[in-house]
């Protein structure tokens, strides 16, 4: 072998090593952005179904009215609001989830209504 092959030879692996390491560090961030997207999807969620929540608590007639609620209220709507700018990230992985969110919107008024009829 002369000089110049084991110089090539020693570039090639570097360079082989190199690449193989940018694709295992480009790999786990797409991996880290998916999973960051998913939990901001997640937490959209529960923000939604929380000021839904407080609303239709807000909309009973014991409740009605009340200035604490309806800051809390405007409040939740004002956050609800500001996550929609990252709706680019969560957009990424979300799925169409319509019944899902149909039975979180059963369950709550469930919740509602039992707390409504053990105050009463």
């Amino acid at each position: 072998m002369t000089r110049l092959e084991i110089i090539l030879s020693a570039i090639l692996t570097l360079s082989i090593l190199f690449n193989i390491g940018i694709f295992i560090y480009a790999r786990e961030a797409v991996t880290r952005l998916v999973r960051i997207s998913e939990e901001l999807g997640d937490l959209q969620i529960i923000i939604d179904s929380f000021t839904k929540h407080l609303e239709s608590v807000y909309k009973l007639e014991m409740f009605y009215g009340d200035q604490t609620l309806q800051s809390l209220l405007e409040h939740a709507t004002s956050f609800n609001e500001q996550m929609t700018t990252f709706e680019y990230i969560y957009s990424l992985t979300e799925i169409e989830e319509e019944p899902k969110e149909e039975l979180e919107d059963e369950e709550t008024k469930e919740v509602i209504d039992e707390s409504y009829q053990e105050t009463s």
